[in-house]
């Protein structure tokens, strides 16, 4: 079983620098897509369901903002957008300025490639553009804590797969000194992935398969100062899976040899 998550940084511009001839090689089961920036008047026939797959949307409500999509060759037995949709207890009022922005999508398969699997599109917010979108992206850390724990005691197989806006540790970035103050890599969000992963329990599936890689690690890149020339990047995408299917993770691959966006799709082989 084959999983992607890429950050497109707009579905439209992805498109036109070729994600989606890209898409038809990959071979995989099911692909997650963050930062759609399209409503669904915006989407084409292509985008809605490339030849294969069934694809699925939840929609920011600022246009050209935001967004996450599932694509997958089965289809899905129940489709969740929003985590005020949710199954998991989560009240809905509580989530509503996090739905709006269109970031949790959840496709649950009874059986893919012979397993059940809740499969997660999330896109968390940045908080580099200023303080009142940092305290956004701490609200939604805390607020979402809840809606992980339940979905780690719940017993079924999940992945998580996106644009997390964090880089755990410091071997996540290239100049982890000089970004220590900087959202992406403040101590209050790395230990909020720590807690995530030593007490919660979920497993980032990649640094299984690359415990120590460094420099070939990086999944985003700034568009300023020739940063994707000079590799000076950051873990911003991940797969965090229940710890039954972390074990069957077998290889990773981040994939640059075209570039579709400042994110570069991560390819985990189950």
């Amino acid at each position: 079983m084959r999983i992607i998550t890429a950050n497109l940084n707009g579905i439209r511009s992805a498109a036109n620098k070729g994600f989606f001839a890209w898409l038809q090689t990959t071979n995989a089961d099911v692909v997650c897509l963050q930062e759609l920036k399209a409503q669904a008047a915006d989407m084409t026939a292509e985008m809605l369901a490339p030849a294969g797959y069934y694809g699925h949307f939840h929609y920011a409500e600022k246009k050209g903002y935001s967004g996450v999509g599932i694509y997958s060759k089965a289809k899905p037995t129940a489709v969740i957008e929003g985590f005020g949709a949710s199954y998991l207890g989560q009240v809905a009022s509580d989530m509503t300025d996090i739905d709006s922005e269109g970031r949790y999508l959840e496709c649950q398969f009874d059986d893919l490639n012979g397993i059940s699997l809740s499969v997660i599109s999330l896109y968390l917010p940045s908080g580099s553009s200023g303080e009142e979108r940092q305290a956004f992206k701490f609200s939604v850390l805390a607020r979402i804590m809840p809606h992980l724990e339940a979905l780690a005691a719940s017993g079924r197989n999940v992945v998580v797969c996106g644009d997390i806006n964090i880089a755990h540790q410091e071997i996540d970035l290239k100049n982890y000194k000089g970004n220590r103050k900087n959202s992406g890599f403040l101590p209050e969000e790395r230990a909020w992935l720590s807690d995530l992963f030593n007490r919660v329990g979920w497993v980032d599936v990649y640094r299984i398969l690359h415990a120590a890689t460094t420099d070939e690690c990086y999944t985003w890149w700034s568009n300023r100062g020739a940063a994707y020339d000079k590799n000076l990047g950051w873990r911003l995408d991940y797969q965090i899976a229940s710890p039954e299917l972390a074990k069957k993770a077998i290889q990773s691959t981040i994939y640059k040899q075209q570039r579709f966006s400042d994110h570069a799709p991560l390819i985990i082989d189950y």
